[in-house]
């Protein structure tokens, strides 16, 4: 088998299929092996090919999407309709490469080149996530036709046809990278701020809630949506239903008492810090943590990070499965939010770390999300 180093890949294949035409005999068994392992190293030199080929595409597709310019757009968006290799790599999915031209390019020829419909209709993903980046972005779509005209069309069965088409009030402070063609720059504020601050007094009752947990899958799921699409190390979630109404000035102290994993091991002394927020804050988080993720995550980018955080306002405000956006917003716009923190195992307190709790309109459902960016 010692020549089956300098055969060609097709003339390795030709050999393999001989010898697995047959079940193989106590001769052939250790020929096997050595043609496994040939195979082995072959496959892995070709997974580094592809990630360098990978890389190099990537490269060119930012290149193209940052530098400004009608024709970097066109070039850029030919490329795309005609590229039909299938990557992992993070650079080239839709989602990122939207991102990149709403950064990088003039809102005209963008509204000229991606959203005329005379062609490229391989890209309607394309489309629904540059819209939201444009949206967020603060571009008034009324004064761009091919903008305007494009949520009559877009396709209503793509999850981001749920979003609003235009920008709610709380939503005008997001966050965005800051790139260039070969780096980048983010970053997620989690701290607590000074005002609002709402810490209860040291010691705290070390009496613990009777209160249960009555968070379904499915609202758990809703709660860390923004948490999972960036890719953080640990989320949590938890609903309760309050005895009867709760002033949210009684919600600090009550927080600490919940049977919540994120705050086993809590003493009454120990750190715990909470303050209240309003909800474009509580947006801003929610849309950062899943539009930019974490340290080692890239996130969801603009658009279905909005839609990730939408989805959070959804399941901790308790709007019923199947609701719009309007309903969303106005149960969050008639929510009391907090964000706390606290010195429990369950938050590192390295990198980055919050919880928000969310009390509903009536005062007598709570729900929580918590969020580590260390697993």
């Amino acid at each position: 088998m010692n020549h089956a180093q300098d055969l060609s890949d097709d003339e390795l294949a030709n050999v393999v299929w001989d010898m697995t035409a047959r079940p193989a005999s106590p001769d052939d068994a250790g020929h096997l092996r050595e043609l496994g392992s040939l195979l082995t190293d072959r496959h892995a030199a070709a997974m580094e090919r592809v990630r360098a080929y990978e890389r190099s595409l990537a490269h060119v597709v930012r290149t193209l999407a940052l530098s400004p310019g009608r024709d970097n757009v066109a070039q850029l968006l030919h490329l795309l309709d005609a590229q039909r290799t299938s990557t992992a790599h993070t650079g080239l999915r839709i989602p990122a490469v939207a991102s990149l031209l709403a950064e990088g390019q003039r809102v005209a020829d963008l509204a000229a080149e991606v959203f005329d419909r005379r062609g490229h209709d391989r890209l309607e993903e394309l489309r629904s996530c540059l819209f939201h980046e444009l949206v967020l972005r603060g571009v008034d779509i009324d004064d761009f036709p091919p903008l305007r005209y494009w949520p009559l069309v877009r396709p209503g069965w793509h999850a981001l046809s749920w979003l609003p088409p235009d920008r709610r009030a709380f939503e005008s402070d997001a966050d965005f990278p800051s790139r260039s063609l070969r780096g980048g720059a983010k970053g997620t504020d989690t701290g607590l701020p000074t005002e609002g601050r709402a810490d209860p007094p040291v010691p705290r009752t070390a009496v613990r809630s009777t209160l249960r947990d009555i968070a379904t899958q499915e609202v758990h799921q809703d709660i860390v949506s923004a948490v999972t699409a960036g890719g953080w190390g640990d989320t949590g979630a938890w609903v309760f239903t309050l005895d009867g109404p709760t002033a949210p000035e009684d919600v600090p102290a009550l927080l600490p008492t919940l049977p919540m994993a994120c705050l086993d091991g809590l003493g009454p002394t120990d750190r715990f810090e909470i303050a209240r927020r309003p909800l474009d804050a509580v947006w801003c988080l929610l849309f950062a943590t899943a539009s930019m993720g974490g340290m080692y995550s890239d996130g969801a980018h603009g658009a279905h990070g909005r839609l990730a955080a939408w989805r959070s306002l959804a399941g901790l405000t308790g709007a019923p499965r199947g609701s719009g956006a309007a309903e969303v917003e106005r149960r969050a716009l008639h929510s009391t939010w907090f964000q706390f923190l606290a010195d429990a195992d369950w938050f590192h307190n390295e990198i980055y770390d919050y919880g928000i709790a969310c009390l509903s309109p009536d005062r007598r459902r709570l729900a929580v999300l918590t969020a580590t960016d260390t697993d």
